[in-house]
């Protein structure tokens, strides 16, 4: 397997440079999977797992390997399997927030060229969420693309492409029909060989269909929406990378409707740029744009210059991160207790080792 059809360049050659001195061989995550990954290699795919030493060291779940890493690896022979002793650095990554009550970050792709910010134009068609990825792909470091499909289902699509044109200033648009192959060439300039893209979209927004159109065969499986509000169901379950005949590789991921953010300061500023500058113009640096003398924010709301739904998106991402933030420093003030705790146990327990060493020498000499 060529490794520059993977992705991998001169810069990745000179960081992998002190491993291979070392004898290791690297290789790129294709697939994750409860704990397994699937790694292309120059001399083929080869099933890993990340060594004990790297298990042991790794503190987050950041600091595990996700699909469109590069990683170490120690081929095991003939086995065709490899041990994964490190990844190397990241150029980009996207992140969000992980299930559940525990603030922890989850790496749904990397390494990632384009992002396709895929939206359906029928019933589950949603400005708000799409400000929403946009805001995490800023930040991110991969350059966000919106894709706005089955477009056959959809009778004002340019009305609707009109509208997230007005969100998403600076940011390509492209209507498509994956159905009726419509719209499908305007997306080739962003697959290049070598170049990764990752799809992202909630269920039923056409993300598998669009890839077997791109490959050109049926290589995802595609599930009818619900009727009644358009939405699917999960028909991809795990996050995967995907060679086209064209060279470039495209990296399908789960739907995701309820995305929660990660870091995303200035992906926010990004996203909402039209915004980030009207605050600029506030009389008050630290304007909260509710009752300031002077807000320019305020001002473009009341002259319609700035939508008010727009606003109210801005402000509740906003309160989103400032509530993850806080949640964070309270976290890393809890891992740094209990490091305390147990550097403090382990100082206690040298200390007793010491007094014990001495009194059974003092013992000794009595004898």
């Amino acid at each position: 397997m060529d490794l520059t059809r993977l992705g991998w360049n001169t810069e990745l050659h000179e960081q992998f440079g002190v491993y291979a001195a070392q004898g290791y061989g690297c290789g790129r995550i294709a697939i994750e999977h409860k704990g397994l990954y699937q790694i292309w290699t120059a001399d083929g795919e080869r099933t890993g797992e990340i060594s004990g030493k790297m298990r042991h060291q790794s503190t987050s779940r950041d600091q595990y390997p996700a699909v469109g890493d590069w990683v170490v690896i120690q081929d095991r022979g003939g086995e065709h399997k490899a041990t994964i002793h490190a990844i190397l650095p990241r150029k980009s990554k996207f992140s969000r927030r992980a299930a559940g009550n525990k603030t922890a970050e989850q790496i749904v792709a990397a390494n990632v060229d384009t992002v396709f910010l895929v939206n359906a134009l029928n019933n589950d068609f949603n400005l708000r969420r799409i400000e929403r990825y946009l805001t995490l792909t800023w930040e991110s470091g991969a350059n966000p693309v919106i894709v706005l499909s089955k477009a056959d289902l959809c009778a004002d699509a340019d009305k609707k492409a009109a509208s997230v044109r007005s969100i998403a200033p600076g940011v390509p648009v492209h209507v498509i029909s994956s159905i009726q192959k419509e719209g499908l060439p305007s997306l080739s300039g962003y697959l290049a060989q070598g170049q990764t893209v990752a799809l992202l979209g909630s269920s039923g927004a056409g993300k598998s269909t669009l890839i077997n159109c791109l490959a050109g065969a049926d290589i995802q499986k595609v599930n009818d929406v619900r009727q009644g509000d358009d939405r699917g169901k999960h028909t991809t379950t795990h996050r995967e990378l995907i060679m086209l005949p064209d060279g470039a590789l495209i990296m399908d991921t789960p739907g995701m409707r309820e995305l929660q953010l990660w870091e995303s300061s200035d992906g926010l500023a990004n996203a909402f740029e039209d915004i980030d500058t009207l605050a600029k113009a506030c009389y008050f640096n630290d304007c909260s744009h509710r009752h300031e003398p002077g807000c320019a924010v305020r001002l473009a709301l009341k002259n319609g210059t700035l939508e008010a739904k727009r606003f109210r998106s801005y402000q509740s991402l906003g309160a989103e991160l400032k509530h993850l933030s806080r949640k964070m420093e309270k976290t890393i003030r809890s891992v740094e207790k209990e490091k305390g705790k147990k550097y403090a146990k382990q100082m206690l327990e040298k200390e007793k080792g010491k007094r014990h060493a001495a009194f059974r020498d003092e013992y000794r000499k009595g004898r």
